[in-house]
């Protein structure tokens, strides 16, 4: 892509979030590339639980930085995906075995606690291995890094005597951010116990920066030990700005939760001599109820959930749309997210450059997306199995596309195969046991009665758009307030719910006859 002219040169002046990022590098290198040679990328991953939603999105909005920034710069990039897994851990999380074992593990590195799944060398050895197979799964270019490689291999052993070289510069940023308790006890660089393996909470005294020596006081003697090898780790904030310099990061994003750690961690980077990486801080996700989601609580959705009921490409569009803003992420977003997807990606062929480069689907495909069209919506299909049932096939629904949509088959329409199968999922497991079909009542009895007998002097080939407005008329005549209201009793007594399709869509879709004993159905409870 970067040899389009007319995208280069739309893209410098695109208003798409990830272009306006990536200008942010195309300014810290306007007079080329730096020396390293390439614009590095970063993100970053605890694991000390399994890859989440979280570091989806995270992944994916670097990608789409970094994407943007290749198409207007021809400097090589990188992407590091690194692991945090010389963490100590602080508690057992709720869902894995062998929590007893683990609880005697509490405060070692992560690198050093068995796996309570037993299938690895260690617990983040099982979780690493975890978040490779995710991002593999979605096609992320990167390096995947670890911090106990890093640390035990001596890539930081230079960057860990610079701070203690700056150790005072260093307490000079973090302690005015302390209480006054944690300020007696706090220390950048946390030795690990040669007696007893656990991450030190200790304050340490620098014995020879040049030589990475420190002291500590641990279970009531004084131990001399070197930082190197991996005999030590540094606090959260001065770990990240130390990485930052010792790899030359040069763009992170982090979410709104971590600005204080951002800051300090700049700070940090400039007393050693570095500088901090461009990034912006994205929003978090909320419940139904608008809280924010966490793992340890299990609110929200989870990245296993939405894969269930919605393709890859929904879930990144959602990611894409307003990061900066907080959004509720729950069951009912997934629907209305496959269809947004689908209405922009059917929009791109026609538009202009400056409109692609401004459309989501351009960022999750990295260019133009493949050219396969959806004849009919997500939604639509919801409605179908809904009425269906909950124990509705894939060739059931074919059967019924095939009297609505010209050589209608998986064949032909492979994408739309797909979107049955998440449709019969979501209506199984979310919709089915939701659906109750109220008895019409008032005018609505008489309206149906109408729409009964209009539907059976109509031809069983008649368009949706013919149904539409034989639908459209009545609910103009039959004495409803406004038309929302007849809709609305459309849905609520034939299809069980309070928002629906066109009806003309769906009752073409579904076949005149089927419609019409929908209607018996919802008279007879009349």
């Amino acid at each position: 892509m970067n040899s389009n002219t007319s995208y280069r040169d739309a893209a410098l002046t695109a208003k798409a979030w990830p272009y306006e990022e990536a200008r942010k590098l195309l300014k810290r290198y306007a007079k080329g590339a730096p020396e390293k040679g390439y614009v590095l990328f970063e993100t970053g991953y605890g694991p000390s639980g399994l890859p989440h939603i979280g570091t989806f999105n995270e992944v994916l909005r670097t990608t789409m930085v970094r994407h943007a920034f290749e198409t207007m710069s021809d400097i090589p990039t990188r992407l590091i995906a690194f692991s945090d897994d010389m963490d100590g851990l602080r508690k057992v999380p709720d869902n894995v075995p062998n929590k007893e074992m683990l609880t005697e593990h509490l405060g070692k590195p992560l690198t050093r606690i068995p796996d309570p799944f037993e299938k690895y060398d260690s617990f983040a050895a099982h979780n690493n291995a975890m978040l490779r197979q995710f991002l593999d799964r979605f096609g992320f270019e990167y390096e995947f890094a670890s911090s106990t490689e890093y640390y035990e291999g001596g890539k930081f052993d230079e960057a860990l005597k610079n701070v203690l070289r700056n150790y005072q510069g260093i307490m000079d940023v973090m302690l005015p951010t302390l209480r006054k308790e944690r300020q007696a006890t706090y220390s950048p660089v946390l030795p690990i116990s040669p007696k007893s393996g656990v991450v030190l909470q200790v304050p340490i005294e620098v014995v020879d920066a040049d030589a990475g020596i420190i002291a500590f006081e641990d279970e009531g003697e004084r131990i001399e030990q070197s930082v190197l090898g991996g005999k030590s780790k540094l606090q959260w904030k001065v770990d990240w700005a130390m990485r930052w310099v010792a790899l030359g990061v040069d763009y992170e994003m982090a979410g709104k939760d971590l600005i204080d750690s951002v800051t300090q961690s700049s700070k940090i980077a400039r007393v050693l001599g570095g500088r901090p990486p461009e990034g912006f801080n994205y929003e978090m996700f909320l419940d139904e109820k608008g809280e924010k989601i966490s793992k340890s609580k299990g609110n929200g959705l989870s990245l296993e959930q939405w894969l269930t009921y919605g393709p890859d490409e929904s879930l990144a569009f959602y990611a894409y749309r307003e990061p900066k803003k907080a959004k509720a992420l729950h069951m009912g977003v997934i629907p209305r997210a496959v269809d947004e997807y689908w209405q922009f990606r059917a929009n791109y062929a026609d538009q202009d450059v400056e409109k692609q480069l401004g459309n989501p689907v351009h960022h999750i495909h990295n260019g133009p997306p493949p050219a396969d069209t959806l004849p009919v919506t997500f939604g639509l299909l919801l409605n179908l199995v809904g009425v269906m049932g909950a124990d509705a096939s894939k060739e059931q629904v074919w059967g019924y596309l095939g009297n609505y949509v010209e050589n209608a088959s998986p064949e032909t329409y492979p994408a739309l195969d797909d979107l049955i199968g998440y449709a019969l999922a979501y209506n199984r497991d979310f919709v089915a046991p939701t659906l109750k079909r109220r008895a019409p009542e008032g005018v609505e009895i008489e309206a149906l009665k109408r729409l009964d007998a209009v539907l059976a002097d109509l031809p069983a080939d008649a368009s949706a758009e013919t149904i539409q407005n034989e639908v459209y008329e009545i609910g103009k005549t039959g004495g409803f307030d406004n038309l929302r209201d007849w809709f609305k009793a459309l849905y609520e007594t034939l299809l069980g719910s309070s928002a629906g399709p066109r009806m003309g869509s769906f009752i073409a879709l579904y076949g005149v006859e089927n419609s019409r004993k929908l209607i018996a159905e919802a008279l007879a409870k009349a």
